[in-house]
């Protein structure tokens, strides 16, 4: 059976995650559980499942709307500031989310972070409701720990399909996601950091801009072409030869 789904289908049994039955069923974007054990789809796109989180949600590679949902890693880049707040842009087609002042390790009245207009963050959906506006923060709420989260500086800023975000941010990106130049450019050496956020928005930070361009280039010819991994090595071969 197709893993095609419309708004409105059901989908299948037999395409919901297998392997962990006794694990509670994590519905993501573009679908909608209803009680018992109904999974509908609410957009368009093809069905992904990650069997070892039993999860599934609906993939579509056109840009799309971004929709916060809890718990999303996102990269934002600060509109403005109030008295308590950043207000963050998450992409043109969303309300400004709210980023505490005090959301950052460490931070107190008279240490927290000088954020201005075009600053970027990485940082966590804390609340997400269609009656709200979004909130995102950038500590782990139970420990107050960054774990990563917290002022991108330097490096570039790539955009990229919500698809691809989400092949990005899997644990094994080449294998289940079919995304390998990450891979593939740090084979060869290349020294980076890079940043991803479910919002369709890639950081990359270099020693060198050619790398920085380089890797952003892969990222996005991949996306833009759909290409293959064979093809993809091809690709960064080419692309690490003009960045050396």
């Amino acid at each position: 059976m197709s893993s095609l789904l419309l708004p409105g289908d059901v989908v299948a049994p037999d395409l919901l995650p297998q392997s962990q039955r006794s694990k509670t069923l994590t519905i993501g974007p573009g679908l909608r559980f209803a009680p018992p054990s109904t999974v509908t789809a609410t957009a368009s796109g093809s069905l992904a499942t990650d069997n070892r989180k039993n999860a599934l949600w609906l993939e579509n590679n056109g840009q799309g709307k971004y929709i916060p949902a809890t718990g999303d890693l996102v990269i934002a880049t600060v509109h403005h500031s109030t008295v308590d707040y950043f207000m963050c842009s998450l992409t043109p087609y969303t309300s400004h989310a709210a980023l505490p002042q005090l959301s950052f390790e460490g931070a107190s009245k008279k240490t927290r972070p000088n954020l201005v207009s075009g600053s970027l963050v990485y940082a966590r959906v804390s609340i997400a409701s269609k009656h709200m506006d979004p909130e995102i923060e950038c500590v782990h709420p139970s420990t107050g720990k960054a774990d990563g989260l917290g002022e991108l500086k330097d490096g570039m800023l790539f955009d990229v399909s919500l698809g691809m975000a989400r092949r990005l941010m899997m644990t094994k990106s080449r294998e289940d996601g079919g995304v390998a130049v990450l891979e593939e450019f740090g084979e060869k050496g290349l020294r980076f950091e890079i940043a991803v956020g479910r919002n369709g928005k890639v950081w990359i930070n270099s020693d060198a801009v050619q790398t920085t361009l380089a890797i952003g280039k892969a990222i996005r010819e991949t996306d833009e072409r759909d290409l293959n991994v064979e093809d993809q090595v091809k690709l960064v071969r080419k692309l690490a030869r003009e960045a050396a």
